[in-house]
Formats: C-alpha cells, sequence, structure tokens
C-alpha cells in the first residue's frame, strides 16, 4: 500500500489582479496589431519590415494572453483548490483570494466546510441478538486536502460507507437497555456510545484526511417485528428491578428497627417474636396496597 498523501500549501502563487491587467493589455494590443500590421502590408517600405511582424506577433500576443487568463484562480472563503500538474500534486491554495497559478496546471476544488450526514436507518442486532433500528447524524469536514482527493476515490461516499459499518459494529458491541446501571447500553448510555461511535470513526476516517466534529444517534427502536414483545420484557425487567430494590431497602430499615429496639431497651424479644416481627413488617413495606393494622387486646404470649 503506498504512503498516505500529505496536504501542502502551495508554493507563491502569483498575483491574480496584476496577472489578469496584463492578459487584458496584450489582448488588445495583440487586437491592434492586426490592423496595424495590415496597414505596413500594404506600404513597400514598411511591408517586410514591419506589417509581417506585426501579423506575427499578434497571434502570439492572444495565445499568451489566453495562457494568463488559463492560469487564474479564484479560491472563497472555506475552499480549496489543488493544483496537479501533469500528474504531479504541486499543493493546495487553502487562503481565500485571487491568484496565479501555471496555466498547464489542473484544479479541483475541495470545500472545507462543515458536512452534516444523515444515515440511513439500519436493521442490526445488538449483544443479545435483538434486532434494532439505529441511525445517526455526524458532522464532518476534510482536513487533509490531499488525502480526501488522492488517498480515497469518493471522500464524501466514503463517509457514508464508513458510518454504516461502524454504527452495525457499536451495536454489536452493546445491548438496547440493560437494567444495570454498570452496563453501558445503546438506549441509557447515550453519551458513552456517541463518545464510543465518535472515536471509531476517527480512526476509520484517518486515511481519507476526514475530521469528525460531532456524532449523535438519530434514531434508536427495537425493530418492528418484536417491539411488543420486547416492550413486555422490558416492563418486566423494571418491575423486577424496583421490586430488588423495595426488598432491599426493607430489609434495611427492620434491621435498623431491631437494632434501635434492642439499643433503647423499649421491648425484650425472643427469636420467634423477633420472626414474627420481621414478616409482619416486610409485608407492611413490601406490599403494594395499604395494610389494615390488627388490634391484639391480650397479652404478648397469650
Amino acid at each position: 500500500m503506498n504512503a498516505p498523501s500529505r496536504e501542502r500549501s502551495y508554493p507563491s502563487p502569483g498575483n491574480g489582479l496584476g496577472m489578469l491587467l496584463l492578459g487584458i493589455l496584450l489582448t488588445l494590443g495583440s487586437i491592434a496589431l492586426i490592423p496595424l500590421g495590415a496597414w505596413a502590408c500594404n506600404e513597400r517600405e514598411l511591408g517586410i519590415g514591419l506589417g509581417i511582424p506585426m501579423l506575427v506577433v499578434s497571434p502570439l500576443g492572444l495565445l499568451l494572453a489566453t495562457l494568463l487568463f488559463k492560469g487564474l484562480v479564484i479560491v472563497q472563503p472555506n475552499q480549496s483548490k489543488l493544483v496537479v500538474l501533469f500528474g504531479n500534486y504541486k499543493g493546495t491554495l487553502r487562503e481565500d483570494g485571487f491568484f496565479f497559478v501555471n496555466p498547464f496546471a489542473s484544479r479541483s476544488e475541495i470545500t472545507l466546510r462543515a458536512h452534516n450526514f444523515n444515515s440511513d436507518k439500519l436493521k442490526v442486532n445488538d449483544l443479545r441478538g435483538n434486532p434494532n433500528e439505529i441511525g445517526a447524524v455526524v458532522v464532518w469536514r476534510v482536513r487533509d486536502t490531499a488525502q480526501a482527493a488522492f488517498d480515497v476515490e469518493n471522500h464524501g461516499s466514503y463517509v457514508q460507507l464508513q458510518t454504516e459499518s461502524a454504527l452495525r459494529h457499536l451495536a454489536s458491541q452493546h445491548p438496547y437497555d440493560s437494567p444495570h446501571d454498570s452496563e453501558v447500553s445503546l438506549r441509557g448510555s447515550s453519551d458513552a456510545v456517541n463518545a464510543e461511535l465518535q472515536k471509531e470513526l476517527t480512526t476509520r476516517l484517518q486515511m481519507a484526511g476526514i475530521e469528525v466534529l460531532e456524532v449523535r444517534l438519530s434514531h434508536l427502536a427495537y425493530a418492528p417485528e418484536i417491539a411488543g414483545a420486547m416492550l413486555q420484557r422490558q416492563q418486566a425487567e423494571a418491575i423486577i428491578d424496583a421490586r430488588k430494590r423495595i426488598v432491599d431497602g426493607a430489609v434495611g430499615m427492620v434491621q435498623m428497627a431491631l437494632e434501635q429496639l434492642k439499643a433503647n431497651g423499649v421491648v425484650d424479644l425472643d427469636e420467634e417474636r423477633k420472626a414474627q416481627m420481621v414478616s409482619n413488617l416486610l409485608v407492611v413495606l413490601c406490599s403494594e396496597r395499604g395494610t389494615q393494622p390488627v388490634v391484639n387486646a391480650g397479652t404478648l404470649y397469650g
């Protein structure tokens, strides 16, 4: 594989305005020589010495003026011109202005402005094998014009294909959703997912001289054929997670109540009564409905 191209500035471009004026003067002078040469040729004494040279110089002047006009180039703001002479890359004009370059060189334009690329909705499988729909918006611009022009066939199409490839790889590395906060998921960890996608795209587009400014997921959903089933599964996982949190909190509250009763000497309970108290407190704390208290009018062991 050939070494990557490297952008360099075009060496000392000429003043376009000066060359434009010179070309206009050459054109007017060459046109004026035509009737003067014809008049001189009609005069015997001036025909050979002056008339014929005028008629010869006139087309040469027009040819030179044409070359001067052909070498003029205008660079708009946030645009660039790549100059190639007989297959050799000579440099890039990045500064906006009016310049003169070798008239035999070809110039190709590459914009330096930021581009927005909105990918299509791709159907991919996540880490658990569930089909999902995913899409992304990528903001990018050309960083190295030589790489963008010479190292890839079409840098715009290259960005599109690499974005889709990176999206498929990213979706296969993470689940769509996860009940655990520590696990990175496509839906619950958007910042981490966007950062990971931007890092991977930057690596993939480096050889094309492309700078990735921002990447955001623009679309994320279950595939239509499993959307209903996955919604039920998601709801079930949420209920289980909520129940687990309720039980953990209830056990902590019961433990705290027993410790405080013992520390303050409010009542001394044997193991059987402790078990009954724990059972009653867990029912009260974990129940979805309001509990009805039962008043014991007898003795503790009655």
